[in-house]
């Protein structure tokens, strides 16, 4: 009989040293499916900050599969709705850092999902272009 364990319920034996393959057992899952899940982020943005992990190790986004992909983006608009019915924020900002120059800390591909809220920061605008503040206002 097939019993299933949750992602951080499991003693894993490969890539031991990365915390996306390993999640503590006391983190809440937020979503999981066969092929990803979805957590709050340690070190938060704003209040419901989720990261969306694939649980395969890879560092780079583009070396997962369409299939692997897709399966990410789908728990995206999952998570953004659970976040906007228990939450209700304003907006949200979606990212992806993809190698360290990019900002990439762990090495393992994760998606942010970012509730933003009016007023959070002084000006908004240019959102994600703020990742380079000089090309932020266009």
């Amino acid at each position: 009989m097939f019993e299933y364990k949750h992602l951080n319920q499991m003693n894993k034996k490969t890539n031991t040293d990365c915390p996306f393959c390993n999640p503590d057992s006391e983190r809440e899952l937020l979503l999981e499916s066969a092929t990803a899940y979805a957590i709050f982020d340690k070190f938060p943005v704003s209040n419901g900050h989720t990261l969306i992990i694939p649980k395969k190790h890879c560092e780079d986004y583009f070396q997962l599969s369409v299939k692997e992909q897709s399966a990410c983006w789908l728990m995206l608009n999952k998570a953004k709705d659970i976040l906007k019915k228990t939450l209700n924020p304003d907006g949200f900002n979606v990212g992806i850092n993809i190698n360290e120059s990019a900002g990439q800390t762990v090495p393992h591909v994760h998606i942010h999902l970012i509730p933003r809220y009016k007023g959070d920061v002084k000006e908004p605008k240019g959102g994600v272009r703020a990742v380079i503040p000089e090309k932020k206002n266009y």
